[in-house]
């Protein structure tokens, strides 16, 4: 049993790799995506959709796919959230157009968001709470390390290939890792000391299925060699004018529907290859309007908030319209979850301290992570390299390495000290650590300290990223120990639903302040023309003022952030779930 856990942890956290790791490839790929679907450099508030498109997927149905785990099965809904990751990589691979590439990595996000909270309550049951800490130590350091080997894996195949390459190889990997965790399910089978003999797959499924599949990766695909060929290429032909209406599209619709209809008849000898037949009663055991009203109010809090360029401003000017539809939504949620008779959140699952504490804490989390990534590249920029967007990236790289390290510490020490202190100690650290920021200069990057390539800034960075980490095991652990075992899935969705709800509107709360310091203080400077009379064009006194402009506008920020960083210290400290007590084996 220990060696088959091992094996689907290895698996499991594999897979978070892979999402996180593409999550953060878009940084480096975005301007060659831009360029191929007809967009300027200079238009990138047009590319927003790709991001946030990423971000609706990531998070709207996090909660909804969470509880479909508690109820169906974790491998089950991992291998499908692998299969549509797949799929999402390969519309974004094969995109020409801007709709496209928003739509696959809408997918993308809606496949590798699954997978985060099905891996942390698949971790919860197959660990008991007193030993489950590490284990989520490791998958939350693997998660923070895709923030770190993410742009490096963008940077190397981009220095190879072109940017299709990145998702095109997100095929087989995601292939390989369901096999794995398909495997794991056949190896528990076979552990069984009398093992059943299971009926064989209905080899019509497995035909139609075939076809569906084929058919469908070649329509999206349309590869020229087929696309212009003169026999062939009668299967791309447009029907109706719709060029998406092609007779190789309505063999793959066809192939598909005729599977479901042979899927719902009973095969004696055969298993079913889609469990079509479960589709109602597992239908029946979910809540969808409360799923839907819930996707609802995140769609407009996600839209609102990044949909905005953050230097520009806080919030999207469709706020104004979608923040209202939204409370309207989360209303109806709440007055719908009330009188379902299978609500998706059951509110009294979440009056523990140690529930809710976690997602307090987490939200505090979020403003204060969202802070560090956003800005102090920003101050990089600013002050030491206003022309390399690789060498700021170098600079958070010191902080981002931090995070992964301080989540497996974080899990090891909370086994041992418990969640409310190592997560409470963990958020003091990095409060001090932004407070530190507060006081640095506009040269704090540049000074050395000992070796050329170390700063006074590289412990203070390191230190943030350590604080971070130390939290996230924690925080986890608590609200997987605060729910009954058939809502993991549930309880691990809406601890992640709450830490990134709280990067999105920390950011801007905090983006709409630094803004407000920055106009005040620019304010007061001397106009160029004054302070360069003969070349104000080109006037380094004024751009000083500026970048100390910059620099004190950052300031806010870091302040604030040490403020949402210290709340969730106290937040941990006072209402995290304590370690828990070791199983004792009963005496027979």
């Amino acid at each position: 049993m220990t060696a088959r856990r091992r094996w689907i942890l290895a698996v499991a956290t594999a897979s978070v790799l892979v999402a996180a790791m593409d999550t953060y490839v878009i940084v480096l790929a975005l301007p060659a995506i831009m360029a191929d679907v007809g967009i300027g450099i200079d238009q990138l508030q047009a590319a927003t959709p790709i991001v946030s498109g990423f971000l609706l997927g990531y998070i709207v149905v996090m909660p909804l796919l969470g509880r479909l785990s508690d109820i169906h099965g974790r491998r089950p809904l991992l291998i499908l959230c692998l299969g549509v990751f797949a799929g999402g990589s390969l519309v974004t691979a094969s995109a020409t157009d801007l709709g496209s590439v928003v739509a696959g990595r809408a997918l993308q996000g809606l496949g590798g968001g699954g997978l985060v909270p099905v891996t942390l309550a698949l971790v919860a049951d197959l660990w008991p709470a007193d030993r489950r800490s590490l284990p989520l130590g490791i998958v939350g350091g693997v998660q923070e390390l895709g923030s770190v080997l993410g742009p490096l894996y963008g940077g190397v195949i981009l220095t190879v290939a072109s940017w299709q390459a990145i998702f095109w190889l997100n095929l087989p990997i995601a292939a390989a890792l369901a096999f794995g965790l398909f495997a794991a399910g056949r190896t528990a089978g076979a552990a069984v000391a009398a093992p059943i003999r299971r009926p064989r797959l209905d080899r019509i499924s497995i035909l139609l299925a075939a076809v569906a599949l084929v058919a469908g990766c070649l329509s999206i695909v349309a590869p020229g060699a087929l696309r212009d060929s003169e026999t062939a290429g009668v299967a791309y032909s447009a029907l109706g004018g719709m060029t998406w209406l092609t007779p190789i599209a309505l063999v793959a619709a066809g192939s598909a529907a005729a599977l479901i209809v042979w899927e719902l008849r009973e095969h004696p000898g055969t298993r079913a290859l889609v469990a079509v037949r479960r589709l109602p009663a597992l239908a029946a055991a979910l809540d969808w309007p409360g799923a839907v009203l819930l996707a609802l109010a995140l769609s407009t809090v996600i839209v609102s908030f990044s949909a905005q360029d953050p230097t520009t401003g806080a919030i999207a000017p469709a706020a104004l319209w979608l923040l209202p539809l939204g409370a309207v939504s989360a209303a109806g949620f709440v007055v719908r979850e009330r009188r379902a008779r299978h609500p998706l959140i059951a509110d009294a699952e979440l009056r523990s301290p140690g529930a809710y504490g976690a997602l307090l804490t987490n939200l505090a989390v979020g403003a204060a992570l969202m802070a560090a990534l956003l800005d102090i590249p920003v101050l990089a920029r600013a002050t030491v390299d206003p022309s390399s967007q690789l060498g700021a990236a170098l600079v958070l790289l010191r902080l981002l390495a931090g995070v992964p390290v301080g989540a497996v510490a974080g899990g090891w020490l909370s086994q041992r000290f418990g969640n409310r202190l190592v997560a409470g100690v963990g958020m003091a650290i990095t409060a001090a650590a932004f407070l530190a920021m507060t006081r640095w200069s506009a040269t704090t990057l540049a000074d050395p300290l000992g070796p050329g390539w170390l700063h006074p800034s590289d412990p203070v960075l390191v230190a943030c990223g350590l604080g971070f980490g130390l939290a996230i095991a924690p925080v986890n652990a608590s609200m997987l120990a605060s729910v009954r075992d058939q809502l993991h899935g549930l309880a691990s969705a809406l601890v992640v639903v709450a830490r990134m709800i709280g990067m999105l509107v920390g950011i801007s709360i905090l983006t709409a302040v630094s803004l407000h310091v920055f106009y005040t203080t620019a304010s007061a400077f001397p106009p160029p023309q004054v302070l360069c009379p003969k070349s104000p064009l080109n006037c380094p006194a004024y751009e000083r003022d500026v970048t100390a402009a910059i620099v004190t506008e950052l300031h806010a920020v870091f302040l604030g952030a040490a403020i949402c960083a210290g709340l969730a210290a106290i937040l941990a400290a006072v209402l995290l779930r304590g370690r828990p007590q070791r199983r004792v084996p009963a005496v027979p």
